[in-house]
């Protein structure tokens, strides 16, 4: 019989009586492991119908994350274990689950919560890595489907632009953050296009309107003009202490690379300005109208559109005018030529969603040809 043993708290609630512990991330994987593997098709599962199935995207940023040189899970993971694979001895403290089967445990638990942070955890380096695990043993399907819809539902999550904020109180000048002061200062700025139109916690601002954009979709738009791989600077920073000794990258994918690594943030703010400023130059009533409905330039979808069409006209206008800070009347010359009047910036033409921003860039590409 294969057996691990964990010292653990047992904790009453009104959902009843559940068992808190510490784990090495090894255990945890191997009282787990046939869980994730069948997620598909697991009798929780199909009892609450929803296929949790392992995210690719998800388990990458994970395996990258957890080899960051402050790597965190401080949330436990939730576990469901049959009664007679766990026993608790009240005297010690200690929580034992074992497996009938034989094998290496792998058939004790069910993942309740936290199935992509255990997949995770297998790409681990380093020698120990602990995580809090809140066990509930014996849990019939109306218990585990209550606690799954507590842990998914009920509670609040931070919003992106809350936690982009956060970032400003990182010791390190980390990509993250440096997009974040340059978007702090587009919404601060009077000379700033953007002036007052950021909501900067994601939500709208007491005494103010016509936000139309979050700090996060601001700050995600810029993350690519300075890196090719934010976690990785981020870890980097503390082993160089300094931006120019991190890697280079090709600046013209990475237009605002040279800028970050020199420490010159002012440059990209300066840039990103100008360029807005030949925008609202051209389209003057399509940037102002930001209350009226279906009018697209001002919001989400013009923007991300316009600042993947910054990304490659940037390099081209910089070596054709021979200099890094770029004036609205040298970003003009791409402006005036895009194919669309005031007027054309609609719902009607560039719908709500991805597809309308893709559109919209397909139209910005027109002018490129021209510079």
């Amino acid at each position: 019989m294969t057996k691990f043993s964990f010292p653990a708290l047992s904790i009453s609630q009104p959902i009843g009586e559940f068992y808190l512990c510490v784990m090495d991330r090894s255990d945890l994987i191997a009282v787990s492991s046939s869980d994730i593997r069948r997620l598909k098709d697991s009798e929780f599962d199909e009892y609450i119908g929803i296929q949790r199935r392992l995210n690719p995207s998800r388990m990458k940023e994970i395996r990258n994350y957890v080899n960051s040189y402050d790597a965190s899970f401080p949330t436990s993971v939730i576990l469901a274990v049959d009664s007679r694979s766990a026993e608790y001895d009240v005297e010690k403290r200690v929580l034992s689950l074992f497996s009938e089967q034989g094998g290496n445990g792998e058939d004790i638990a069910v993942i309740i919560d936290g199935q992509h942070r255990i997949e995770g955890l297998k790409a681990f380096k380093g020698e120990d890595f602990e995580v809090p695990v809140c066990i509930f043993v014996g849990p019939d399907m109306q218990t585990k489907s209550t606690i799954f819809a507590t842990v998914n539902l009920a509670q609040t999550k931070v919003n992106r632009s809350l936690a982009y904020d956060l970032l400003a109180y990182e010791k390190k000048e980390t990509p993250q953050k440096v997009c974040h002061k340059v978007a702090v200062s587009l919404d601060r700025m009077e000379e700033s296009p953007f002036h007052k139109r950021i909501k900067r916690l994601g939500v709208a601002t007491e005494g103010r309107s016509g936000e139309t954009l979050t700090q996060a979709t601001v700050v995600e738009a810029l993350l690519p003009f300075v890196s090719d791989d934010p976690l990785r600077d981020r870890n980097d920073l503390w082993r160089f202490e300094i931006r120019r000794q991190l890697q280079n990258v090709d600046d013209r994918k990475f237009p605002f690379r040279r800028f970050y690594l020199s420490g010159d943030d002012d440059l990209i703010l300066a840039n990103v300005i100008n360029f807005f400023l030949a925008i609202r130059q051209r389209y003057p009533e399509s940037w102002d109208k930001v209350r009226e409905k279906g009018n697209v330039l001002p919001k989400t979808n013009g923007f991300r559109a316009l600042m993947r069409a910054l990304r490659v006209v940037y390099p081209i206008l910089r070596d054709k005018k021979e200099k890094d800070v770029l004036r609205s009347a040298d970003y003009a010359d791409f402006v005036n030529a895009i194919p669309l009047e005031d007027h054309e910036f609609t719902t009607e033409t560039f719908p709500a969603g991805t597809s309308g921003e893709a559109r919209l860039f397909e139209y910005l590409k027109e002018a490129i040809p021209e510079l």
